[in-house]
């Protein structure tokens, strides 16, 4: 039994690269019609756009931005219809930065941009998801939500906590309407994030200390969210898997 995702239509937030590239890639290998939004990489949104034709759909906004969500629902539903899975990537760690040190606007950003933007997308596609009786709903947390994170990232690891939160109290509220909610929490992902925000002494360590050593990759994760979206994962809700390779279990 495949993930039986053929003719589906999913939109994912911050889709045109790194771990949001490999979701939409993946849903797209599975035959699911695909709409994602990104915000600077336009250049990457261009080359899946032509990749893929008339299947796919990529729409510059502000995910954290409520009108952009509500415009960026109703363009992908006069496209391709009614959305059956929505998956909140979009997000960030923006800059590293002590809590003795960080200003109350990188907090509200952090804020925004990881846990407003779940909030915005999962309140947008509801209505259309309760008059079907049916959909999924997969949000983007992190192990950070489950450790602490690393060096100057409170902020972005209290934004990501409150993303599982809000992963199992909404599973509650719209499990009797048909919908399940899920999150995915990613560990060390092979991506630009850490790149930018992570030093190769403190990957290497971390792999070191990882049990299936390696790093994981964007279709690693990309494997989990199909899963949950799909029918396999019917009688599963208000759950998050944790995409670490062990690392979150020592």
């Amino acid at each position: 039994m495949g993930f039986d995702l053929a003719g589906r239509t999913v939109l994912v937030t911050g889709g045109a690269s790194g771990i949001g590239r490999g979701i939409v890639e993946a849903f797209l290998a599975e035959g699911a019609r695909v709409a994602f939004t990104y915000a600077t990489s336009g250049t990457a949104a261009a080359e899946i756009a032509a990749a893929h034709g008339d299947r796919v759909l990529s729409l510059k906004a502000d995910a954290g931005d409520e009108a952009a969500v509500a415009d960026t629902v109703a363009r992908v539903n006069a496209a391709f219809g009614t959305i059956d899975v929505a998956v909140a990537n979009a997000g960030g760690l923006l800059q590293r930065s002590k809590v003795a040190d960080c200003p109350l606007s990188l907090w509200n950003d952090a804020l925004a941009i990881n846990l407003t933007s779940a909030f915005l997308l999962s309140r947008a596609v509801l209505p259309q998801m309760t008059a079907a009786g049916k959909g999924s709903i997969v949000l983007m947390t992190s192990l950070a939500a489950h450790d602490g994170g690393g060096f100057g990232a409170s902020h972005y690891a209290a934004s990501k906590g409150g993303v599982s939160t809000f992963v199992r109290a909404l599973a509650k509220e719209v499990g009797p309407d048909g919908i399940r909610v899920n999150g995915v929490a990613p560990g060390l992902i092979g991506t630009q994030f850490h790149d930018r925000f992570s030093t190769a002494e403190g990957r290497s360590a971390t792999v070191a200390r990882t049990p299936v050593r390696r790093e994981g990759t964007p279709a690693d994760v990309a494997g989990a969210v199909l899963y949950l979206a799909s029918p396999l994962a019917a009688f599963v809700t208000g759950e998050i898997i944790e995409m670490n390779g062990g690392l979150g279990a020592f």
